[in-house]
């Protein structure tokens, strides 16, 4: 059995070598016999290579000897025999790329993996290693496109989720819950990540598809916040036409994904609530797609900008958790008494929480009193935002916004009615 296992991880480290070999061959496959410096058969070997190393390395750790060293002697006189071939053709064709060679190299240390570590791992590995060679045409063209500003910009926002948020205290401060700075911090990277999610896919589909697209990745994070930042973006001269069908187009998901939230944690309320919400959802990306389709042929496409303003983000993220404190100043004021009141107050920042906090009582609560409080929550969600995108929305923006709003409350409430009268 043990034999059968040794097998299975050498062969893996075998395919790895030929899958790379593949694409290596694929790329210069129109030259002649002797012409090509490392295609299939050489990187095959080389994985071959790397796995009889792996195996001479369990050998020896099996034995007590120092396994490690062969690994390490094995690897640095193959890269030096390889490197110094590969010199040599590129003298020899007047080209400079490290690509095989590092290709190379990596192929014999995942063939070493998946011999002595984790084939998984080396299979993964192989696959990825596959994937950023055989992209080589796209992420050249990608480079040639990315401007500063945007590569500024991805920089800024990889050191906010990676370097800061780390270092942020997460601990509530203040009464009501307090507010927590990792949470406001966290916040302003959703924001960030939102505009930024919407410039690349205004970049690659155009103003009105990008815009759609974005706005239903800003729903699935955070709606309000996706609608305050197409608000605010509609001010500095950007078309505000498809910009708003991108916020309604986020609002859509969030309904959709407060239905889904209450199909799972409170099933009793689904006859209730899924209707209208669906209702609801439909209407708005009703309006969000037409919105697009009309404002396609009178508007040019604009071209994208400033992927994000940090100063602004961070200020739309203090802002929304000022409200969100105040929402949970009222609910203790209130107390139980008052969930209704409570769900509409906590929904001018976020309705996923109202939604699990009345899903979590439906037990307690009357079926009747816990949909109408989540009905209060995205009604307040709903008005919120269209009050964010007067606020912070040029005209055009916002009355196209409050517009599609209305038809999406109009419509919720009407199947509501319905539901109620059945």
């Amino acid at each position: 059995m043990e034999s059968l296992e040794i097998l299975h991880k050498f062969g893996v480290a075998v395919a790895i070598g030929a899958v790379v070999g593949i694409e290596r061959h694929w790329r210069e496959r129109d030259e002649p016999d002797g012409h090509r410096a490392a295609g299939l058969r050489t990187f095959t070997l080389v994985g071959m290579l790397g796995g009889t190393a792996g195996l001479i390395a369990r050998s020896l750790a099996n034995a007590g000897s120092a396994s490690g060293i062969v690994i390490v002697g094995f690897f640095v006189a193959f890269s030096a025999v390889f490197a110094v071939f590969q010199l040599r053709d590129a003298i020899a064709d007047k080209t400079y790329s490290a690509t095989s060679v590092i290709a190379a190299m990596v192929t014999f240390a995942l063939g070493v993996i998946a011999v002595n570590g984790d084939t998984s791992l080396a299979s993964a590995g192989g696959v990825a290693l596959v994937a950023i060679l055989a992209s080589r045409e796209f992420l050249h063209a990608f480079m040639r496109r990315l401007t500063w500003i945007e590569l500024r910009s991805a920089i800024i926002l990889l050191g906010m989720t990676f370097l800061v948020l780390p270092l942020v205290p997460s601990e509530p401060v203040g009464p009501f819950g307090g507010i927590s700075l990792s949470e406001t911090w966290l916040l302003a990277i959703i924001l960030a990540g939102i505009s930024f999610c919407g410039y690349i896919a205004v970049r690659l589909l155009g103003s009105r598809r990008g815009e759609l697209v974005a706005g239903a990745i800003g729903g699935l994070i955070s709606s309000t916040a996706a609608t305050v930042t197409n608000a605010r973006r509609s001010t500095s001269g950007e078309n505000a036409p498809t910009l708003a069908a991108g916020a309604l187009g986020a609002c859509a998901v969030s309904y959709a994904r407060t239905a889904l939230l209450v199909a799972m944690l409170a099933p009793p309320l689904v006859r209730d609530l899924i209707p209208p919400l669906l209702a609801a959802a439909a209407a708005m990306t009703a309006c969000a797609v037409a919105l697009a389709r009309m404002e396609s042929s009178d508007h040019p496409e604009q071209p994208a900008e400033n992927p994000f303003d940090l100063d602004t983000v961070i200020k739309m993220a203090l802002m929304l958790v000022v409200i969100a404190f105040m929402a949970r100043a009222a609910a203790s004021w209130f107390g139980d008494a008052g969930v209704v009141i409570v769900a509409a107050l906590s929904g001018l920042a976020d309705v996923d929480a109202a939604t699990v906090t009345i899903a979590g009582m439906e037990e307690t609560l009357p079926a009747s009193l816990a949909a109408l409080a989540i009905g209060a929550a995205v009604i307040s969600n709903t008005v919120a935002k269209a009050t964010y995108a007067t606020v912070f929305g040029t005209r055009a923006f916002y009355r196209r916004f409050i517009l599609a709003s209305l038809a999406a409350l109009a419509a919720g409430s009407t199947v509501y009615w319905l539901v109620a009268k059945a």
